[in-house]
């Protein structure tokens, strides 16, 4: 079960409060996805936020001049985090999230995650800031996936 401590590891928290963490634990929810399982599908209403505990996600998007979807990242370090749709309006995931093997993942609900952010600026600007960066990388690495399949 995640703890304030370990959820202070992860690099979306750093530098956040124990106080705040606490409030996000409480609304944290751990899953076993198993190889195969789709996590989310790209254009889904996205009501979660993500992290890997263990194991490797695949995220994808579809491309209407391919009948296949093109791998456009891997998430495969633990603490790493997918799924910024679910904290980001206007709430559609971007990409498909694929389990390439069994994995722990963290899901925290965007809304009530929103709600303690809001409550909280100082967390909040960290937090949404590191989102954005993670939004611009996510951004590039679908940029060059998406050239190298022209």
């Amino acid at each position: 079960m995640i703890n304030s401590a370990s959820l202070a590891s992860f690099p979306l928290f750093h530098n956040v409060s124990p106080a705040v963490l606490e409030k996000i634990v409480a609304i944290s929810e751990e899953l076993a996805i198993s190889e195969g399982q789709t996590v989310f599908r790209e254009g889904e209403k996205a009501d979660k936020l993500h992290f890997l505990i263990s194991g490797s996600i695949a995220l994808r998007v579809n491309i209407m001049s391919k009948p296949d979807s093109v791998t456009v990242s891997f998430v495969t370090k633990a603490s790493e985090c997918f799924g910024w749709s679910g904290l980001v309006s206007p709430h559609y995931y971007t990409a498909s999230a694929y389990c390439e093997e069994d994995s722990k993942i963290l899901a925290i609900s965007g809304n009530e995650l929103m709600e303690i952010l809001t409550t909280n600026p100082d967390a909040g600007f960290k937090v949404m800031h590191r989102v954005a960066e993670l939004v611009s990388d996510r951004l590039r690495n679908s940029r060059q996936a998406l050239l190298k399949t022209l």
